[in-house]
């Protein structure tokens, strides 16, 4: 397969990669390791400001890139909207180029983000 110089980067680089702890962390995580792809984002949120994100994933490349882009681009966002930083699933699509066929995977990515933002927002 072919990937294109941004997935690559984010995907041999993987800035974001880890977990974070403490009061202030909030966890989500979505998809199933048995059918190949997991997604766990790490958020440290004060005063409703994304501080820091951090992400594990067991993933294809397009998909640990992608979810690498998202926990760099998170820190200093607000935490009120469940949003993907810099766009949805379609901006991430075009941005990584993902194949038609590994879509769905983003969704995973999304539905790990949306998890983790909500927890945030229950505190």
């Amino acid at each position: 397969m072919n990937y294109n110089e941004l997935t690559l980067h984010y995907f041999e680089t993987a800035p974001g990669a880890g977990v974070l702890a403490g009061p202030d962390v909030f966890r989500g995580a979505a998809g199933n390791r048995a059918h190949g792809t997991w997604v766990q984002f790490d958020l440290q949120v004060s005063g409703g400001i994304i501080r820091a994100a951090r992400f594990l994933a067991f993933a294809c490349p397009h998909t640990i890139a992608a979810s690498a882009w998202v926990a760099e681009h998170a820190g200093g966002g607000a935490v009120s909207g469940a949003a993907l930083p810099g766009g949805g699933v379609q901006e991430l699509s075009e941005r990584f180029a993902v194949p038609a066929e590994k879509r769905g995977r983003l969704l995973i990515i999304e539905d790990a983000w949306v998890a983790a933002v909500s927890s945030a927002l229950q505190r």
